[in-house]
């Protein structure tokens, strides 16, 4: 499936409702822990998470 933009307040709605998981892009995990939004996971935990995550879940991968 191809990435889609969406815009901050749909990301926002989808991860207060629970339909997504909220994910800073960025590898660096010190980059990740000042860019961190609320609801928000690094990137290390989301990988760290990836076996339980269903397949049909919507993922928002985010950076500044």
């Amino acid at each position: 499936m191809e990435p889609v933009r969406i815009p901050a307040a749909e990301a926002y709605r989808l991860v207060k409702t629970g339909k997504a998981l909220l994910v800073c892009a960025y590898p660096d995990e010190a980059k990740c822990n000042t860019m961190k939004l609320e609801g928000g996971v690094s990137r290390t935990e989301f990988e760290s998470r990836l076996p339980g995550i269903k397949k049909d879940q919507e993922i928002v991968f985010y950076c500044s």
